[in-house]
């Protein structure tokens, strides 16, 4: 199939790119719900938005064209399986979509990196029925110890941006995934946090992999205190500057 790949610019969404690779499809373009201008963490029940401001450079890395728009909406219909409700944040989705299908009427197929959100699924089998596209997903279900083990030996280099729950925090911010492992799969023990992150936990950013053609290095960031309860706080980070250069 021609896909359209939905990206986060985490780990998640862009492992899956490559997952659809291997399976025989060909990405043409991909998409991206951006955060507002001006507009910190917005801790959306379906989208990744910290990171939001490195996903043109994350396009360029991959060489493919971005369509973009910015979430405008919130979450209305919060049932697990997900009807078309007007204003809903995942309407916006929709939209972009349907854009995505005027521009390149080619596209058959919907890349996203889901693992466990039945929530987030849904939505999204519910826009690509609704639509006449194909929901790809080869992340879903997998085991999250052996995805992530997966990731590091598959040359996933993700950075955590965002960490929100107990034994994570600011001394673990852009750490890649293989330094941050031993950390996690000690958490899981201990607390049975989702490894791959899935309950929200921690999120990523990616800025090397082996399907990127450029590499991302980054110059300088800002730590940004979201929450302050006492047992889990929430830091991210906000990329100030970087530079995009070529791999050897």
């Amino acid at each position: 199939m021609k896909v359209i790949g939905l990206i986060s610019g985490g780990k998640d969404s862009i492992y899956n790119l490559i997952q659809c690779i291997k399976n025989g499809h060909e990405i043409i373009c991909l998409g991206h719900l951006a955060r507002p201008d001006n507009t910190g963490e917005m801790d959306s029940y379906m989208y990744q938005t910290v990171g939001s401001e490195m996903i043109d450079a994350i396009a360029e890395c991959l060489g493919l064209p971005l369509i973009k728009k910015t979430l405008s909406s919130k979450p209305l219909n919060l049932e697990l399986n997900y009807e078309e409700t007007k204003n809903d944040e995942v309407e916006d989705l929709f939209q972009l979509l349907l854009e995505v299908k005027q521009k390149f009427p080619e596209i058959e197929g919907v890349s996203t990196g889901a693992i466990w959100s039945v929530y987030q699924k849904n939505r999204v089998v519910n826009l690509c029925e609704r639509l006449n596209l194909t929901s790809l997903a080869y992340l879903w279900e997998r085991n999250q110890k052996e995805l992530l083990m997966n990731m590091i030996n598959d040359g996933m280099e993700s950075l955590l941006i965002k960490t929100c729950v107990v034994g994570l925090g600011k001394e673990d911010l852009l750490k890649t995934l293989k330094e941050a492992q031993p950390k996690l799969f000690e958490l899981e023990k201990i607390y049975k946090i989702n490894i791959c992150g899935e309950g929200g936990e921690f999120e990523s950013l990616t800025v090397d992999c082996p399907i990127y053609k450029k590499r991302i290095n980054i110059k300088d960031y800002d730590v940004i205190q979201h929450t302050f309860d006492p047992i889990s706080p929430v830091f991210y980070v906000i990329i100030k500057s970087f530079d995009i250069v070529e791999k050897n």
